[in-house]
This record gives structure tokens, C-alpha cells and sequence, in this order.
């Protein structure tokens, strides 16, 4: 009885040269747009962000040597008046109150000034209701610019009676003889009305999210959009911690809030204090997101033209191609070696075969760059620890009897923490070039991670193992590297079967023995187990 009739399968559809061509360009156009579009993503990203750098640094620095500005013509109001007090002899006191009256009013530098004698006595106050007069005062900063009985500045603090942050500012009084009387002090109330606060405290956050704050030189926000945040502490700020070195510049660093910032920042000589102009990172993403919007506009038009055009000549080119399309079908069908290929008559044709010739030879020699690349350490050109792993896991397989030697350079992270991880870098080739000189045919020699190598010496027994360590760690010990210090290198060794049956017992032991040479004085070699 015949079986039943089996239906034969239905070809499957054809693409045409037209549509791979037109797929083809298509696929050329959206990879070419893709990496312009990357490349000037990255640009314009990059020009974005020093762009905002650099104006913030420069509105930073403006508004930092307006703040110094005014604080040296402060100095410089004040240092006049002490003058003219100190030598203007016995007067009333009303005189001497009308006289700091007119000078607090003259120029809106000082919320309120008083002269007191040496002893911190108040003598004279302005404006008149401030109600000093005959008080002693005591608390630290007058007790302090009465000790130094020169110019004085205070760090802002909170006055215990007002609650209210406030600076002093005195230049100290004396007689024509140099006796000292006392000080004249300005108080500046930072929230009140006066020239800084008038400059400074309409701070507000712009549309795009910019705005800056200044700090005083022990890290505390003295003037921020938002004033309950003011009098805290911001030290934590890469920003600030480099205005309390005195530094100035730009940078990109996250706030205390968590928000990642452009930031361009400013220091005051005069006072320590710190300018600082922030914008948010994100706003460089929105301008970005336009400018790739604009870009995709500007080259879809040009995109449905040229594939319109491909198209036609795709159409037009097609034919003298189908015997080479069916070539290369069947050859396709089945893994086969690439034949020698003859020249062909048809210049197309001959040029396609050229290019996949030459298309499959590249491919070989870079599937086999690769290879090697996947079992080489890059900086020292040694085996790395894939390859490592796999020859052990063989040698343990085959049952073959080895030593394994791991190194450690000893204070390697000193080595980069001082003269750079460059430094660090030719170390780790000098010490690559100690082993492979130092080793037979046959063993394996690999930079297992940092400045950590490993060394496997097959048919090799501890004691032998312990000889090629020694001679490596004396040579290692003597070779002279461009660093004004002594390289030195601690050593374990573990021994398979002996000290262990698989890969990780076995490395696990010669780290122990490392961890012993290390712990023991460094720049020696131990052996697992004694």
C-alpha cells in the first residue's frame, strides 16, 4: 500500500536586488545619521557643558570681585572714620553719634556701628535707639578683635540676643601718640538692608534652573534662593570644600541635594567667602534633545529623495547581477570553503568577487586578531587570567603535576597614589619583562589582575618552584625602575596535587601563602603550609 503523498514545500519568497539595495542604503543612511547624530551629540554636549562652565565661572568671578569690591571700600569707610575719631580729641558724645549717624547713612555698608573703648565698653552707637551705650560687651568675636587691636573680620554668626546672622567689621583706634582707645565696629545683618543684601538677597532660580549662592570660608551658606537653607552647613560640596581652599574655577559635581550641577565658582580675597554659580545638568540634556530634533528634520527630506533615486537606478542595475545572485545562492546553501575565484568578464561581477574574497580573508584575520587579543593582557602583553583558568583546568584535567607562583608587588597603590597610575603602569611592565625572562619554554606566565601575576611552572615541585620565586624577587628587587624608590614583590606558592585538587583550592592556597609572605614583613616568598 503506498504511503501517504507528502506536499511539497512551498518556495520560500525572494528578495529583490531593487529591495536590498534600497534596504541596503536605507540601513548605510541610518547608521551614518546615527553616528553623526552620536558624534555631534557628544560635540554639542560637550561645547554645551564648557560653554555653561565658562559663563558661570565668569558670572562667579564678576560677582566675586564685586563682593571683594565693596568689602575693601567697607574697610576703607571704616578705617576713615577710626582715623578721624581717634584724633578728634575731648568732644561731646552727641557730636560723635551724629558723626557715626552720618557715616552709617552715607553709604548703606553697616546695619548699625559702635565705638567702644579697649576694655569693650560701648561708648557711642548708631543708629541712636540701638540702646549700647554704657554696655560692656563680652561675647568671643569682641573679646577677640580687642586682643589682635588691629583690623578685624568675623565669620557670619547667629547673635544670641537677635537670632539673626550677622558679621563684624573693625578697624581699631589710635592717637596720634599710637596709644590704642578702643575699636569701631560695623555690623552687617545679612537678611537686613543694607549694600549686600540689597546686591545679593533677591537671589532667586531662573527659568532654566540657574542660580547662585554664597558661602562664607568655614563652608555655611550665607546667601541661597532658598533662605531657610541659609547658616547650613555645605562643606560635603566638592564645590565649596575647593573655595575653602581658596581656589576657583568650574566643575560638574553633585550638591548636597543630590542634584548633579554645572558649577562655576569664585573666591574672595578680601574675606574667604565663595561665590558660587550653579545650572542644572538637565538642561543641557533638553537643549540636546533639541538640537538632535532639529537635526532628524533637516535630513528626512534629503533621506526620501535619495531613496526615491535609489530606487530607480537599483531597478535599472539589477539584471546584470542575477547570475552572480544565483552563484552565490547556492553557494550558500552549504558550508563550504571559499574556491579559488577566476576573474570574471563582467567588471561588476569581478569587482563583487574581488571584495568577497577579500571581504573573507579580513574577516579571517580579524577573527583571529581577536582570538589572541581575548587571551593577552594589554599592558604587559602576558596571558591574562582567561587563559590562565583554561590552562589549569587542562593540566588538572591531564593530571599533570605543577607549582603555581602568585606574585603581588608590594605598596603598589602607593605606587599609583604617588607618582601615577602611568608610574604604576611601567612597573607592572618591568616586572612582566623579570618573569618572562626568568622562565622555561613551556611555562605559563600571566598577569592574573592589578598587580597581581601568576606564574604556572609544570613537573615542578615547591622546592624548585621556591628557586625560580627567589631568583625573580631578587632580580625584581635590584632592577632599577624610573621611580626614586625600591621595588619589591612578596610571593606564594602552592604545589598541585599536594596542596590542593582543583583550581580554586589550589589558588586559594598560594594566595594564603601570599597573604603570609605579606603579612610577615612583604619581599619574601612562603610556601603554602611552611
Amino acid at each position: 500500500m503506498p504511503g501517504p503523498v507528502r506536499a511539497e514545500p512551498r518556495p520560500r519568497k525572494k528578495l529583490s536586488l531593487t529591495l536590498l539595495l534600497m534596504a541596503l542604503v536605507t540601513l548605510v543612511f541610518l547608521l551614518t545619521t546615527t553616528i553623526l547624530l552620536i558624534g555631534s551629540y557628544q560635540s554639542k554636549k560637550k561645547s554645551l557643558i564648557e560653554t555653561t562652565l565658562n559663563l558661570n565661572y565668569t558670572n562667579a568671578e564678576r560677582m566675586s570681585k564685586t563682593v571683594d569690591s565693596l568689602f575693601l571700600s567697607m574697610r576703607s569707610s571704616l578705617l576713615f572714620s577710626a582715623d578721624q575719631i581717634a584724633n578728634l580729641g575731648a568732644v561731646p558724645p552727641a557730636h560723635i553719634d551724629a558723626y557715626l549717624e552720618l557715616t552709617r547713612n552715607s553709604s548703606n555698608y553697616f546695619n548699625s556701628i559702635v565705638l567702644m573703648d579697649s576694655g569693650g565698653n560701648v561708648l557711642n552707637n548708631s543708629p541712636s535707639d540701638l540702646g549700647m551705650a554704657g554696655r560692656r560687651l563680652s561675647f568671643p568675636e569682641i573679646k577677640e578683635m580687642l586682643r589682635l587691636k588691629n583690623s578685624y573680620l568675623s565669620a557670619p554668626f547667629i547673635a544670641p540676643s537677635t537670632g539673626r546672622m550677622l558679621f563684624l567689621m573693625s578697624e581699631p583706634l589710635y592717637n596720634k601718640d599710637r596709644y590704642y582707645q578702643g575699636q569701631l565696629v560695623g555690623t552687617v545683618y545679612l537678611q537686613d538692608y543694607n549694600i549686600l543684601n540689597m546686591i545679593f538677597g533677591n537671589n532667586v532660580i531662573d527659568e532654566s534652573g540657574s542660580y547662585y549662592y554664597i558661602v562664607s570660608r568655614e563652608g555655611r551658606l550665607l546667601y541661597h534662593p532658598d533662605i531657610s537653607r541659609l547658616n547650613d552647613d555645605v562643606t560635603n560640596n566638592r564645590v565649596v570644600a575647593q573655595l575653602m581652599q581658596g581656589k576657583s574655577g568650574s566643575m560638574q559635581a553633585v550638591n548636597t541635594q543630590g542634584v548633579s550641577m554645572l558649577a562655576g565658582y569664585s573666591s574672595v580675597p578680601s574675606n574667604g567667602w565663595g561665590v558660587v554659580v550653579v545650572s542644572p545638568a538637565d538642561v543641557i540634556q533638553q537643549q540636546l534633545r533639541m538640537h538632535l530634533n532639529k537635526i532628524l528634520a533637516y535630513t528626512l527630506i534629503p533621506f526620501v529623495v535619495l531613496l526615491f533615486c535609489v530606487f530607480v537606478l537599483a531597478h535599472q542595475l539589477a539584471k546584470p547581477f542575477v547570475v552572480l545572485a544565483d552563484l552565490v545562492n547556492k553557494i550558500g546553501r552549504e558550508k563550504v570553503e571559499l574556491p579559488e575565484l577566476k576573474p570574471h568578464w563582467n567588471r561588476e561581477v569581478d569587482l563583487l568577487t574581488t571584495a568577497v574574497v577579500l571581504a573573507w580573508k579580513d574577516i579571517q584575520k580579524q577573527t583571529d586578531q581577536l582570538t589572541q587579543e581575548a587571551r593577552t593582557d594589554l599592558l604587559t602583553g602576558l596571558t591574562n587570567r582567561r587563559a590562565l583558568d583554561n590552562s589549569i583546568s587542562q593540566w588538572i584535567a591531564a593530571r599533570v603535576p605543577f607549582s603555581v607562583i602568585v606574585l603581588d608587588v608590594d605598596k603598589f597603590k602607593f605606587v599609583n597614589d604617588t607618582y601615577g597610575h602611568l608610574a604604576g603602569d611601567e612597573v607592572l611592565r618591568r616586572v612582566a619583562d623579570i618573569l618572562v625572562s626568568n622562565i622555561r619554554p613551556g611555562d605559563v606566565c600571566a598577569r592574573y589582575g592589578g598587580e597581581e601575576f601568576v606564574l604556572l611552572l609544570p613537573r615542578t615541585k615547591a622546592e624548585n618552584a621556591y628557586i625560580v620565586a627567589e631568583r625573580i624577587r631578587k632580580t625584581l628587587e635590584v632592577t632599577e625602575v624610573p621611580l626614586p624608590m625600591t621595588v619589591t614583590s612578596s610571593q606564594g606558592i602552592a604545589h598541585y596535587p599536594t596542596h590542593g585538587r582543583t583550581r580554586e583550592e589550589l589558588l586559594g592556597r598560594a594566595d594564603e601563602a601570599l597573604y603570609t609572605a605579606k603579612h610577615t614583613g612583604r619581599n619574601r616568598t612562603v610556601i603554602y603550609g611552611e
